[in-house]
């Protein structure tokens, strides 16, 4: 075989990895991820058939949605209202399952920070799942500020940590998320 003919396959073996990653990471893992064991996780929208099985497996005792109605933008985050109250009964049908709508937009506002830590500064809640849409863009600016605030994790770091690769995501500098977190101060006073 040529060593045109050997990249190629390299080439399409890598396309096709790359491409069944995705797949799976978004139709059938929810972009599932931890973010500390035992501790966060953080995904996309989890079917309420689905919901009682993740928290079986983690052990979750909270769930924060960062999804609201009305986000503008329907193609890329459809929060309809009726999926947000189906997620919310469904929760309600698993015992000792706390379920909190923390509606966010892409960057966060400073209430919905406060009640961010609200629910985080409680260790009752924990384990938690931050989750939005897709859960690449709020869960992860989510996760980063959790790292941030409660693992001391620094700013850079935790925005790095976003993504395999920041540069050219919403989380690159001169992106209004990438420069968020990059600029990000602490609120919270070291306990």
């Amino acid at each position: 075989m040529s060593l045109k003919r050997k990249i190629l396959v390299g080439v399409s073996i890598f396309v096709l990895i790359a491409v069944g990653k995705y797949v799976y990471d978004m139709n059938i893992n929810h972009n599932f991820e931890t973010i500390t064991k035992g501790k966060v996780y953080k995904s996309g929208v989890i079917p309420p058939d689905e919901i009682a099985d993740y928290v079986k497996e983690y052990k979750i005792k909270s769930i924060v949605d960062l999804r609201f109605p009305g986000t503008g933008d329907d193609v890329n985050n459809p929060e309809i209202p009726a999926e947000l109250t189906a997620e919310k009964e469904a929760v309600a049908k698993i015992e000792g399952v706390n379920y909190f709508n923390n509606g966010s937009d892409q960057v966060p506002k400073q209430e919905n920070l406060d009640t961010f830590f609200k629910i985080m500064d409680n260790p009752d809640n924990y384990p938690v799942l931050i989750h939005c849409y897709h859960g690449v863009g709020r869960a992860e600016m989510y996760s980063a500020i959790y790292r941030i605030e409660y693992e001391n994790w620094l700013p850079e770091e935790a925005r790095t940590s976003t993504r395999v690769l920041t540069k050219f995501s919403s989380f690159d500098l001169g992106k209004p998320k990438g420069d968020y977190l990059h600029n990000y101060k602490k609120q919270k006073s070291k306990e």
